[in-house]
């Protein structure tokens, strides 16, 4: 082969080679292009959904809940702004070697956390620890460790304890009411959680963040409580039940006037701030779900519905000798016999045989409707959580055994807050109010239960039951004209009725020229030796009044009037 024939066949060769070269360059940039096309265009929305998906997140930004003060805007329930750990375990799993440090820092055991996390790799959001303390939080939030989040939320937290805590009850770990006002008002409360959208790097750092829902927060709520009262009926009525050895208490104070709810508490009480303490023997409310029979402290409604009757005068009389009388096989006896007497002995020395036998002369429906409309055997609309509505059997299922006992508190069952509810509107002239847990910024419109001329004279009455020679001396208060009633009940047992276990009762109010308080306290089964309700019940009434009368500054009216010389005299007297 000739040289130029070599020469030829190799240059030949070389424009193969560059063909060759060409088509695939050619080829790889079709493909590119294709490629391209692709990922731009036809599956752009796609990759970016998945992409956002791995780096782009939507979070929520959790409300805080509202607010619960007293009426003088003295916080009762609070949220405070708390950080709980989660985890994505996918990510966390990559840095195993940072798992102690973490451990350490949220002071757990290292194999707790590592199972935890190592059990839920198909998820990508896990829970660690809730409500963790600031110092940990700190702890955490300096290791950095990717996978590993802090979500700020709230934590509830009650400023007086258990003093409060039966009536603000309490809230889960995701802030929901569950007891009490919480429950009641969860709806209030509650505010509406927000979304913003959150761009994080690979190793999970927030590098933007956009608001797509602004949050709501929850609304303030006031009730009508006056922590200072509230302090006052929980100190003392938790020394009356330890004093006593007593099971149980409950006191409820309230405004008359208004139909307000100014302190309510119960013993034994229990700390909202202590989910160990959360059991719902220590942390139902007791004034308003338990039921009891109130014993002589009826006997003010039984003498309302004679008087109002017309069949009765403040000036009648009835014959209580020889000191019982029989109802069927069934005998009602006082202690003594008191002979013949007025309608406002009956209460000073608490007389069943008095009590029974006015009730026997009035018309079983007509009794029947008296006590309904004091607010016997029907909730008190207060929106208390699971509040009884006590029993008052209807008057057609009445014997006259039953009509009987039911004159001194046997034969039906009462809520201290109905009871309390019932004497406050007594106290108002007759007129019932509705009964608030919430501040009230105007008087509610009343119902007229019994005439004024009704109202005024038991008053009178019940005056006689705190003075000299009643059975509530102890409930007396210096400087202000009391009226009350004091109630003794055996508590039911099986087959009838125990004699060695009662439930010690006064119902009270003042002053009572101006009626302003209503004040009940209940005391279930003292067994410290006394029992009666003028011992153990009334000295807890006197101290609560005496200090509540203080506190709202209400001008004594049992001051001894003195002749002009007199006054004349005592100015000279003055420094």
């Amino acid at each position: 082969m000739s040289k130029s024939a070599a020469f030829e066949q190799q240059l030949q060769q070389i424009r193969l080679r560059v063909s060759f070269v060409l088509v695939l360059l050619l080829l790889v940039g079709f493909a590119l292009a294709v490629r391209s096309l692709d990922l731009q265009v036809l599956r752009n929305t796609f990759l970016a959904e998945q992409g956002d998906a791995r780096h782009l997140r939507i979070v929520p930004t959790v409300a805080p809940r509202g607010p619960i003060t007293d009426r003088n805007g003295e916080a009762l329930a609070i949220s405070t702004p708390v950080d709980s750990v989660w985890v994505n375990p996918r990510l966390v799993a990559d840095a195993t070697d940072s798992l102690p440090a973490l451990a350490r820092a949220m002071e757990v055991k290292p194999d707790w956390l590592k199972r935890r996390i190592t059990s839920n790799l198909n998820r990508e959001f896990l829970y660690l620890q809730r409500h963790m303390s600031p110092e940990r939080t700190q702890r955490v939030e300096k290791l950095n460790i990717p996978g590993v989040y802090l979500q700020r939320e709230y934590h509830r937290f009650y400023p007086a304890g258990e003093v409060t805590g039966h009536l603000l009850g309490f809230t889960d770990i995701d802030d929901h009411g569950q007891e009490g006002l919480e429950l009641a008002y969860d709806s209030w409360l509650a505010g509406e959680s927000g979304f913003k959208r959150v761009l994080r790097d690979r190793r999970g750092n927030t590098i933007e963040v956009e608001q797509v829902e602004p949050l709501r927060e929850g609304q303030p709520l006031e009730l009508s409580l006056d922590l200072r009262i509230q302090y006052l009926a929980y100190r003392e009525l938790k020394q009356a039940v330890q004093a006593n050895s007593a099971k149980s208490g409950s006191i409820v104070v309230i405004d008359v006037t208004t139909g307000e709810v100014l302190a309510m508490a119960n013993q034994p009480s229990f700390n909202p701030n202590d989910r160990s303490e959360f059991r719902p023997a220590r942390y139902r409310n007791r004034a308003v779900t338990d039921i009891f029979e109130p014993g002589s402290s009826i006997k003010p409604f039984v003498l309302a519905a004679a008087l109002e009757s017309g069949d009765f005068k403040t000036n009648s009389t009835v014959d209580t000798s020889p000191g019982f009388f029989k109802v069927g096989s069934k005998v009602i006896q006082d202690k003594h016999n008191l002979g013949n007497i007025s309608l406002a002995t009956v209460l000073t020395k608490s007389s069943n045989v008095g009590a029974s036998k006015i009730a026997m002369q009035l018309e079983s429906r007509y009794l029947w409707s008296v006590f309904a409309r004091f607010g016997f055997g029907a909730l008190t609309g207060s929106g208390f959580p699971a509040e009884s509505a006590g029993l008052l059997a209807n008057y057609n299922s009445w014997r006259p055994i039953a009509q009987a006992t039911m004159a001194y508190g046997y034969g039906m069952s009462v809520t201290l807050l109905q009871l309390t509810e019932a004497y406050a509107t007594l106290a108002n002239n007759g007129v019932h109010l509705p009964i608030s847990l919430l501040r009230q910024t105007e008087v509610p419109k009343g119902e007229t239960v019994v005439s004024p001329a009704t109202s005024r004279a038991l008053i009178e009455m019940l005056e006689t039951v705190v003075a000299d020679g009643g059975t509530g001396t102890r409930a007396a208060v210096t400087g202000y004209r009391v009226a009350g009633k004091t109630g003794t009940s055996w508590k039911a047992d099986a087959g009838g009725y125990s004699e060695d276990r009662y439930v010690s009762v006064f119902a009270g109010l003042a002053p009572a020229t101006a009626p302003r308080l209503a004040i009940v306290v209940m005391i279930d089964e003292p067994s410290a030796g006394k029992f009666y309700g003028g011992d153990v019940a009334a000295p807890v009434f006197s101290s609560v009044m005496a200090g509540t009368l203080r506190l709202l500054a209400l001008a004594p009216d049992d001051v001894p009037r003195r002749r002009p010389g007199e006054i004349i005299q005592a100015m000279r007297d003055l420094p």
